[in-house]
């Protein structure tokens, strides 16, 4: 660490006392924290605190009345924004737009930092699998080099900013959180240590090498070992492995849920596993400051483990300027939330993370489209497409999709007709209701999907489809025979089934934050290309749940002449192959999908050199051409395979990708290039190694498209 920090920190530890030590290890929750904690150099941090100056109460009375004045850090889950909104992180991975992601984070740190917030709970980088997890929407989505690549971007907006627009970002849930067993919310994890890291792990250390200074560890197990008491994880791989010098908080009491998991029998024992595994700060619950003291005076924990634990509090505090600025500005919030720059990133987030599913002919509208029926719950719901974990925006300050249609169009040419009262209501008459706007309408926008209350923590469902009677809404909106364009809103994939092949586009729009009205109508207008891609694949029945792109092949793979059954339809098995006899073994819609207004051509790949020795660069580039009418963007996707190795590889891995803007007839030469360390993995003994042998490569539009393809060997050394 550098000197003035060192000086600070090791002076520090050395004038405290045992007690003092134990108290920069509690986090309290901001009803629950008091000046008199504060002052008795009993707390570390708070969480929670409303306000620039409940903060600064607080503060001032560890800086100012303490004896030796350390800062607290206040800490907020500042997800996808603060107060302005951006789309849920699901919805920004679909962007594919690392740039964009830095960009949302910076914004979020600003307005957090203005309301006196040092320490946000975010990144969320749980490489996940199963749309059935309520918190697949904080995620960003199923691969771990999209995760990688973003994760680090989030991690920079939230850092880099200057003095007083920058907060802490925390890589969460360490490690495996997103392999819930089930889709159910904090459940146990059955990971391999080879699965961990080469999917789960590589997130989180793209986190710490773009310089996060914290990491929360996770509520579930994984092989009989709660994350929050497991030393190989925050000790032998995230300190001794990754050389992470920051500090390693809790989640909500995990450490006292130690005790629920069977792992402890008592909150001295779950305070000395916790502090012995690695963990530095306990949120909320309160094993460490009633156990942790006691339990060195026995001689069952070491001080010297207490020591390294506020020697890294110190130093993100340190890190963080609180030591030369621990007050927050109360008059600075004004001038910052909501600020118009804020909210035309907004909404160029969310118009970059709508994914155009189908399209048939339907979108863009036409400059006049006549009298639009705008259809369904969500169209004029707020609240709803803020979506989950955004404690601190306000429907208020949200633009509908209803109300942008109707600035855009005129109020006489937008008609509206909710069909249900909420997105979870039975059918009911308003159903009827809904029919008739749409038969009076030239054409219908029906806007469908989750409300914000059935995804993130603790929202796991078992089904997918759309809650209440919106599928009787919707199969009434179709039978008129009037194009209907389907927004779907909601935190993760949903299994709609034959009706969408019966609407004339879909568009997902996932929760897209405060201006997702404005964004949704300038795409659904023709104004903006719809810029998204999946970044997790679309199942056609929740039965097919874990699916994901970059599976193992095994040993009877289905065939890719195999006929796949019908939904629902049991067929006579055609082969012994790893499928189901009735649904279809791929996805509805694949990883990396998405449709826009023009068409690309994506023309022959060149590699080179075709032979190198193991590990030497090899470079991958392909033409892509805007082969349509109109301008447009598309993401050029770099997969591989290695069909043999020493280990089973996936029949396919992201790689690299680059957004691409074109005008109609233009091209562009996209360039990735392939080293050791991007097709190593772990081999039979768990060491990074790669390997000499022929190798596939795509540069194509989604996992499963042939796009340009081609091939390259690396010769034995």
């Amino acid at each position: 660490m550098a000197d003035d920090e060192q000086r600070r920190v090791e002076g520090l530890l050395g004038a405290m006392t045992l007690a003092e030590k134990v108290g920069q290890m509690s986090q309290a929750n901001g009803p629950d924290a008091d000046a008199e904690a504060a002052r008795a150099g009993s707390l570390g941090s708070c969480l929670n605190v409303a306000g620039a100056e409940a903060r600064n109460a607080l503060q001032r009375a560890a800086v100012e009345e303490s004896r030796l004045g350390i800062p607290l850090v206040f800490g907020r889950d500042v997800i996808h924004g603060y107060r302005t909104i951006f789309p849920i992180p699901l919805g920004q991975a679909a962007a594919w737009d690392p740039a964009g992601m830095e960009r949302a984070a910076a914004v979020a740190a600003r307005e957090a930092a203005a309301e006196g917030i040092d320490w946000t709970f975010a990144p969320m980088v749980d490489v996940t699998r199963d749309p059935r997890w309520g918190r697949i929407a904080e995620s960003f989505g199923e691969d771990p080099h999209l995760s990688a690549v973003l994760a680090a971007a989030a991690v920079r907006g939230y850092q880099t900013g200057p003095d007083g627009e920058r907060i802490a970002a925390c890589a969460k849930h360490f490690a495996g959180y997103g392999a819930a067993e089930g889709g159910r919310d904090y459940n146990t994890a059955e990971l391999s240590e080879r699965t961990l890291r080469e999917t789960i792990l590589p997130p989180f250390r793209a986190a710490v090498r773009a310089g996060c200074l914290t990491l929360m560890s996770g509520f579930h197990e994984i092989a009989g070992i709660p994350a929050t008491g497991n030393r190989w994880l925050l000790t032998e791989v995230l300190r001794e492995e990754w050389g992470f010098d920051g500090l390693v908080v809790s989640d909500w009491a995990s450490v006292a849920e130690l005790l629920e998991h069977g792992f402890v029998a008592g909150m001295a024992e779950a305070a000395r596993e916790a502090i012995g595994a690695g963990l530095d700060m306990e949120m909320v619950s309160t094993a460490f400051a009633r156990n942790a003291a006691d339990a060195v005076a026995a001689g069952e924990l070491s001080e010297a483990a207490i020591d390294r634990a506020v020697e890294r509090i110190l130093r993100v505090k340190h890190r963080l300027g609180l030591f030369d600025r621990p007050y927050a500005d109360p008059e600075r919030a004004a001038s910052v939330l909501l600020a118009d720059d804020h909210r035309a990133a907004a909404r160029d987030a969310a118009a970059r993370s709508l994914v155009l599913l189908e399209n048939r002919g339907a979108l863009p509208l036409a400059a006049d489209p006549g009298r639009l029926a705008v259809i369904g719950p969500l169209a004029d719901a707020a609240g709803d497409q803020l979506g989950c974990w955004a404690p601190d925006g306000r429907g208020a300050d949200a633009v509908t999709p209803l109300a942008a249609l109707r600035e855009r169009l005129g109020p006489e040419r937008v008609v509206h007709e909710p069909g249900l009262a909420s997105p979870r209501d039975a059918a009911g008459t308003g159903v009827e209701a809904a029919r008739r706007v749409a038969e009076g309408a030239d054409a219908v926008v029906a806007f469908l999907g989750e409300p914000m209350v059935l995804s993130g923590e603790a929202h796991s469902r078992a089904f997918l489809e759309m809650p209440g009677g919106q599928a009787e809404l919707l199969e009434a909106l179709v039978a008129t025979g009037k194009p209907v364009i389907l927004v779907v809103m909601a935190g993760r994939p949903l299994t709609i089934g034959p009706l969408l092949d019966r609407c004339a586009a879909v568009l997902m729009a996932w929760h897209p934050g405060t201006e997702g009205g404005p964004a949704l109508a300038d795409v659904l207008l023709g104004a903006r290309e719809p810029g998204g891609r999946l970044p997790v694949s679309w199942p056609h029945v929740v039965g097919q749940v874990p699916l994901y792109y970059n599976h193992k092949r095994t040993g009877r793979p289905p065939r890719p002449d195999m006929p796949s059954p019908e939904i629902g339809t049991p067929e006579e098995p055609v082969g012994y192959a790893a499928c189901y006899l009735d649904a279809p073994h791929t996805p509805r819609y694949p990883f990396g999908y998405g449709l826009g207004y023009t068409s690309f051509a994506f023309g022959e790949i060149a590699v080179s050199p075709e032979s190198a020795p193991a590990g030497e660069p090899v470079e991958v580039a392909a033409t892509v051409t805007n082969t349509g009418s109109r301008s447009g963007e598309t993401v050029a996707e770099l997969y591989v395979r290695d069909p043999v190795a020493s280990v089973t590889r996936p029949v396919r891995e992201l790689k690299g990708f680059q957004r691409l803007a074109l005008a109609p007839g233009e091209s562009e030469r996209v360039r990735f290039v392939l080293r050791g360390s991007d097709l190593a993995f772990p081999g039979r003994e768990m060491a990074w190694r790669y390997e000499a042998g022929a190798f596939h490569v795509w540069i194509a539009p989604h996992a499963e498209a042939e796009g340009a393809s081609g091939s390259f060997v690396w010769t034995e050394a």
